[in-house]
């Protein structure tokens, strides 16, 4: 008679750990699509910002142009537009993060960057281990 309970408790107790598995990677699969929601969510804002930057950057762009080009038609002297070059690379560079193909070439160096210089990447003294985490709590508490 044991034996037949010890069979059946094995049993349930086999089915709850696949269970229990089961769970776990549901679990995980759900909290890797939340952080890929967020990372979504905040590159969205980190875009609408550099987009909302630019037509600031934009509007006083055009503004001290006018003016450095109404110096230039009183005095002819060159030097009064010189600060129009470095202006425009500014504003260059915000127009291409804004609106060009900026996002895409950082993604692609992001890629090869993982690929081939991971180790650039890696954390001052690696992964925390458990031990780690629970001398700072305890340090925490007291």
């Amino acid at each position: 008679m044991g034996s037949i309970v010890g069979k059946a408790m094995d049993e349930n107790m086999k089915k709850q750990q696949a269970f229990m598995v089961e769970n776990q990677k549901t679990m995980l699969e759900r909290q890797i699509q939340m952080q890929n929601l967020m990372r979504e969510k905040m590159m969205a804002f980190q875009l609408a910002k550099s987009r909302e930057c630019f037509t600031w950057l934009a509007s006083g762009y055009s503004v001290i142009a006018f003016g450095l080009l109404a110096g230039f038609r009183r005095t002819r002297n060159p030097g009064v537009v010189a600060p129009l070059v470095p202006l425009g690379f500014v504003l260059a560079y915000n127009y291409d993060l804004a609106y060009g193909s900026k996002i895409h070439r950082i993604r692609e160096e992001a890629d090869r960057m993982l690929a081939e210089e991971g180790s650039l990447l890696e954390l001052p003294q690696g992964l925390p281990t458990l031990v780690q985490i629970e001398e700072r709590r305890g340090q925490a508490d007291k």
